[in-house]
């Protein structure tokens, strides 16, 4: 990954070198501290560009008169009032987006302790590139490993409040350092993020105070979970059930419980997918990277509640052993399951992810993410999540987690109509419905049948994981979508006070 910039909140004072950012709105209304020296020159570059502070627009001057700095940035900030959480990391990253090479950026204007945070998770999440595989010949004074620093070294947010932002940041880098990983996770390819090395990645959390158990196969299949274990029959990368547990709660009480998806790489099995595309199938297990990556954030910013992340490790491949349409599999709530098509495979996984989850902890609620249907891009495109939920209050809430957060879901109905259309013929019930039609819906059809009556909601996150639209703090393959979302889920309505 590119270099990632330090981050220092300080007094305000007059830079003398490197690029200053001035966060400016309709009045171009420059710091007290600032006018003296930068004043007049915002005036007259503002009037040449005709920049009027509009929200994340832009004015820049190279060099400016005096030549101590390097570049002056206008950036705008006069939108809806007041601005969301989103419009701060926008501007955050931003930041980053014209200041790229600089050694040192220092950034002013009207922002509090609060907003100062968001700017620089913003300018973090804008920062992140993964090119850990990208070879290039170091040039002149550099080291061979070296990696080239796009990104700025150095953001110093001058505010008066720079005690009050440095707490602020101390709770909000956690998350973003989450978001971060369940990036990286996303990003890596199957080759090299097998189940195995999957499961040993996630034991290194317990350096951040999570406790973590690895199911193997053997485990498993003592607890009867063979519609998972059947998904993962035909790949050499032995099947794996990772358990997540932070305690930052009151003693014995039930936890938050999250369910990830982790199909880390999605051949389709037998009902094979086409070639054209299949490399994006290493981001299959979205969902697992999203719970992954909360969990880190929930333990570093260490959150007053108990949760519980839990993710199905396998790999959907194609052998002699791999499983074929027909089959039937009886999953660990006991429910048969006729397999119609092998690449409706992340339900199966989930079936007994959920059952266990809802048998063993006996959570508050579960909230399941998974890259699942094709049919929810159909739906939503790739600016939303599908969601699905059996409780009215769940939903709401996650609704509004994602106005707030910019990482917005879109409810869609759950009703026994659909019911019918995942009826086996020759099992309990079918893994895939009639046709094309309501594709996304029958799929949480499905796991509706595994959460017994456990407040239940589930993202259907194939449209926002990977592959969504970039904007001003992700410029990334892979988002990280849901880490957020469900962060701010949890601190709003879940934590002790």
């Amino acid at each position: 990954m590119a270099l990632t910039p330090s981050v220092a909140f300080s007094a305000p004072s007059v830079p003398v070198e490197g690029v200053l950012v001035l966060l400016v709105g309709e009045g171009l209304d420059v710091p007290a501290h600032m006018a003296a020296s930068f004043g007049d020159l915002v005036t007259r570059a503002a009037g040449a560009a005709k920049f009027k502070g509009k929200l994340l627009s832009s004015a820049e001057i190279l060099s400016p008169a005096d030549g101590a700095l390097d570049k002056l940035v206008l950036l705008g900030i006069k939108g809806q009032e007041p601005l969301t959480e989103e419009d701060w990391l926008k501007l955050g990253g931003s930041i980053v987006a014209h200041s790229k090479g600089a050694s040192s950026v220092t950034i002013a204007g009207a922002y509090g302790a609060q907003e100062a945070a968001l700017l620089a998770q913003g300018a973090i999440l804008r920062a992140y590139d993964f090119d850990i595989y990208k070879s290039r010949k170091p040039t002149e004074g550099e080291q061979a490993d070296d990696k080239p620093k796009d990104a700025p070294s150095t953001l110093s947010f001058q505010l008066d409040a720079a005690d009050a932002a440095r707490a602020a940041y101390a709770v909000v880098e956690p998350v973003g350092e989450g978001v971060v990983l369940a990036r990286n996770l996303v990003n890596e390819p199957a080759n090299i993020l097998t189940t195995v090395e999957y499961a040993r990645r996630i034991e290194e959390l317990r350096d951040f105070g999570l406790e973590v158990e690895i199911l193997d196969e053997d485990a498993m299949r003592a607890l009867k979970m063979f519609a998972l274990l059947g998904v993962a029959q035909g790949s050499d990368s032995p099947a794996r059930m990772a358990i997540i547990r932070w305690n930052g709660g009151a003693e014995g009480e039930a936890p938050l419980a999250f369910v990830g998806k982790g199909v880390v790489f999605d051949t389709g099995g037998i009902s094979i997918k086409p070639a054209a595309g299949m490399e994006d199938m290493k981001g299959d297990m979205g969902g697992s990277a999203a719970v992954v990556g909360l969990m880190r954030a929930l333990a570093g910013r260490k959150a007053k509640v108990n949760a519980v992340g839990v993710v199905g490790l396998v790999e959907n491949a194609v052998d002699g052993r791999a499983q074929r349409p027909g089959d039937i599999v009886r999953a660990m709530s006991g429910t048969t399951i006729e397999v119609l098509n092998t690449d409706a495979e992340g339900r199966l996984v989930l079936a007994d992810a959920l059952w266990y989850t809802q048998d063993r902890f006996k959570p508050q609620f579960m909230v399941n993410l998974a890259t699942l249907t094709g049919a929810i891009i159909v739906a939503l495109g790739n600016h939303y999540a599908g969601l699905f939920a059996n409780d009215d209050t769940l939903a709401q809430r996650l609704s509004a987690a994602g106005d707030a957060t910019g990482e917005k879901v879109w409810r869609l109905p759950l009703a026994k109509e659909y019911d019918k259309m995942i009826e086996g013929k020759f099992a309990d019930i079918r893994n895939i419905g009639g046709g094309r039609a309501a594709g996304s819906i029958t799929a949480a059809q499905f796991l509706k049948r595994f959460v017994n009556d456990v407040p239940w909601a589930h993202l259907d996150v194939a449209g926002t994981a990977m592959g969504s639209p970039s904007n001003e703090y992700n410029q990334s393959w892979a988002s990280g979508f849901g880490v957020r979302l469900l962060n701010r889920l949890v601190a709003d309505h879940y934590e002790a006070r």
